[in-house]
């Protein structure tokens, strides 16, 4: 039998795929000065400010700390007949975080290797180079992959303002990336491929024989209790209505055709923090999946083993390597350890999800309204996790 290949090759030096000292150390004693925390009072007084600071007609910013959550909410618009706060929302790239959640906890569980070549799990009767594209490099933007397919823009111009991604199919999501010519030598180059995320989601689903959608249901979103998670749009019921630039304009609901692992995924603010809240805690993961011939130990495990892998630093990129990326997060300093964050964005409305394991905090803010120049939402987002 051949042996699998190695799960993440190419780590730079210096990585080490255990995670450090200060990611696994006690929370107490990575920071000491627990009373500087702002109080249940001044959390909410943060989070209004914030809700305040974003300009979008409906605006959640959603915290958790040690497990004890604060939700506010507020907008521009006028309230919408379901509470802000139990509608769904798109999280754009920020699925990303999902799909690579998903990768680690097939590679964990031994279903597969990150290293296995993405064109043998479309193909496996495909013969491939010296230097394929592996899964690994796709969920790491290390491919060498456009961030879009060279035709994707002529087929999405006629309704590139309301809906550019449905032009675009499963089909030729994988027929574009198997007629890819490389330019690069895979895991050279770092550069942002909503391409190479999309074609990770078809081989991943290629590989286990499984549809994405129950894929990613039956590995991430049941075992963690993701009720209020979608892949598809729903109504004005469950679903929050995004707004063009103007933020009085609405859009109609993205609808992502073959590019369902790079940004499908919505949901609503309490279930996100439930997903960024698995990432702080991984062993306090319980099996919930109710499926009897399942094995809740086993399950249960390659969740939380999952949960610590997308944690650790996989590769650095930019002047210095300072730009640290794990599987899927992107990875700051702060004055007391690492924060984690992933943004989204579509044609209407905006995500952030981030989480710090040394403060125990975890924050998902939304808002509906379109990404412009001098945008205020992510930024307000990230200074105030980097702040808690």
């Amino acid at each position: 039998m051949t042996p699998r290949p190695e799960p993440w090759p190419g780590v730079p030096p210096g990585l080490t795929s255990e995670l450090p000292p200060h990611l696994t150390a006690p929370r107490t004693a990575q920071r000491t000065a627990q009373e500087r925390q702002p109080d249940g009072e001044a959390v909410r007084d943060l989070l209004d400010e914030a809700v305040d600071a974003v300009d979008a007609p409906d605006v959640v910013f959603a915290l958790s700390r040690d497990g004890h959550r604060t939700v506010r909410c507020g907008g521009t618009g006028p309230p919408p007949a379901v509470p802000r706060d139990q509608l769904r929302y798109e999280t754009g790239s920020a699925s990303k975080t999902f799909t690579g959640l998903l990768l680690a906890r097939l590679t964990q569980s031994g279903t597969l290797s990150a290293g296995e070549p993405a064109a043998t799990c479309l193909d496996p009767a495909r013969r491939v180079g010296r230097d394929p594209v592996t899964l690994a490099h796709l969920i790491t933007h290390t491919s060498g992959l456009p961030a879009l397919p060279a035709d994707f823009y002529l087929r999405a111009l006629p309704t590139w303002r309301t809906d550019p991604y449905a032009a675009y199919p499963d089909e030729r999501v994988v027929d574009a990336f198997l007629r890819h010519r490389q330019h690069r030598r895979p895991g050279t180059r770092w550069h942002y491929s909503n391409f190479g995320v999309a074609v990770l989601g078809h081989a991943l689903a290629a590989a286990t024989a499984t549809p994405w959608d129950d894929l990613l249901g039956t590995q991430v979103l049941r075992p963690l209790g993701l009720t209020g998670t979608a892949l598809r749009p729903g109504g004005p019921d469950t679903d929050a209505t995004g707004h063009r630039k103007d933020g009085t304009t609405a859009v109609p609901p993205l609808t992502v055709g073959g590019f369902q692992s790079a940004g499908a995924v919505r949901a609503t603010p309490p279930d996100l923090l439930t997903f960024l809240e698995a990432h702080l805690n991984p062993s306090d993961r319980r099996p919930t999946d109710p499926d009897p011939s399942a094995s809740p130990a086993a399950s249960d495990k390659s969740l939380a083993d999952a949960l610590r892998a997308v944690r650790r630093p996989v590769l650095r990129r930019g002047w210095g390597h300072r730009h640290v990326h794990t599987v899927a997060w992107f990875q700051h300093p702060t004055g007391h350890g690492p924060m984690y964050f992933h943004c989204g964005a579509t044609l209407g409305q905006q995500a952030f999800l981030g989480f710090r394991p040394d403060t125990g905090t975890a924050l998902a803010a939304v808002c509906t309204r379109r990404f412009r120049a001098r945008d205020t939402f992510v930024a307000t987002a990230y200074a105030l996790l980097a702040g808690m």
